[in-house]
């Protein structure tokens, strides 16, 4: 069997190429190209060149040094022994996950982009654009800490054995043809076993430190919103303080504020049309639950009926005890056992059963 596995130039990715080279498998190797040459680009870079940061976001997923991580997985494949290529993926990239990410803050929306790049980019339009490129290969395989498995005909989407490393909240928009097609070797490892595995075959990414965001710089980089004065009010309407663009601000947000208080605020609401930052102690922040659409099931073909299983509206917590039930085909409401930290409109909510990923969707309303 012939396998492309994607290769970002970290640990995961290589030892993930390495591990499938020894059982046998015919491997390729191929980077995806992110950073384009598209006016949007051009902006971000001479942003960036003023600012002097440019050293300081990589490793992100968005980076203008991209370059470094394209040579350092080309070395790994040629020490591992694979062939390896590099599939320009900026178009679709900018038109599906920067416009996703720019009107979803301009919305007053907090958006996930790794879930938006997972489904549309990562595991679809790379592997599709590889083989328009005329690589021919059986299953498309990447770095990721999550496990398939097959039960009567369905794939279904696991947790990683490493609490600490999971990361199927990330991927549990794919579809069951794309989870047919994909292999993730890493998903029963630890990140400590992997590094052990690169160390003791010489891979100098061994001790690589891991990409932790979607982009590292100032997100108003990418939003490029002009600053607007607003105000910043209590759920009474009082005004606390001032602020320059409510799209600088993410729900459940306490820190940087700007705001004194005799305890600590978080942020609860944004208001698009008022340009308004809604603040409130704790007590007063917490949510009982909330609704999610455009909902993607995976481990069953809809939701009939209630059904209670743990819940994950952040990717950093453990999933909490919930009860989902269906609104329509693509809405459920959620209901958690114990009241939440603020809830982000625009995030994700991922069921699960035990290990299994049931589905997951996007947070529309919060109660």
């Amino acid at each position: 069997m012939k396998i492309l596995v994607g290769m970002s130039g970290g640990v995961d990715s290589s030892v993930a190429a390495l591990l499938l080279k020894e059982q046998g498998y015919d491997v390729i190797g191929a980077t995806m190209l992110t950073w384009g040459k598209s006016d949007f680009f051009n902006n971000l870079q001479n942003k960036l060149n003023l600012k002097e940061t440019k050293p300081m976001l990589h490793g992100a997923c968005l980076c203008p040094n991209e370059d470094e991580d394209v040579l350092q997985a080309e070395n790994i494949a040629k020490k591992i022994g694979i062939d390896f290529h590099v599939i320009d993926c900026s178009k679709e990239y900018e038109e599906i996950v920067i416009n996703y990410f720019k009107n979803e803050y301009m919305q007053g929306r907090t958006p996930n982009p790794c879930v938006k790049c997972n489904r549309f980019i990562k595991f679809g339009a790379f592997p599709e654009l590889a083989k328009k490129s005329g690589l021919v290969f059986d299953k498309f395989a990447t770095g990721h800490y999550a496990r398939i498995e097959t039960v009567n005909g369905r794939y279904l989407l696991k947790r990683g054995i490493s609490p600490k490393k999971d990361q199927s909240y990330f991927l549990y928009g794919l579809s069951q043809e794309q989870l047919s097609n994909i292999i993730m070797p890493l998903g029963s490892y630890t990140k400590e076993q992997i590094r052990d595995i690169a160390r003791s075959h010489g891979l100098e990414v061994a001790d690589k430190p891991d990409s932790q965001d979607f982009y590292n710089g100032d997100y108003n980089d990418i939003i490029d919103a002009k600053p607007k004065k607003g105000n910043i009010v209590d759920t009474d309407g009082n005004i606390l303080g001032t602020h320059m663009g409510f799209w600088n601000y993410t729900i459940g947000q306490r820190k940087g504020l700007g705001v004194a208080a005799s305890a600590p605020l978080y942020v609860v609401e944004l208001r698009k049309n008022s340009n308004e930052v809604v603040v409130s102690f704790k007590e007063g922040a917490l949510n009982k639950g909330l609704t999610a659409v455009n909902v993607n099931f995976s481990a069953i073909d809809e939701l009939k009926e209630p059904k209670k299983c743990t819940v994950k509206i952040r990717s950093a917590q453990e999933p909490k005890p919930a009860l989902i039930s269906p609104v329509d085909g693509y809405k459920v409401k959620v209901e958690f056992e114990e009241l939440q930290n603020p809830i982000a409109i625009g995030q994700s909510a991922v069921f699960y059963d035990e290990d299994i990923v049931l589905g997951g969707g996007i947070i529309d309303e919060v109660f």
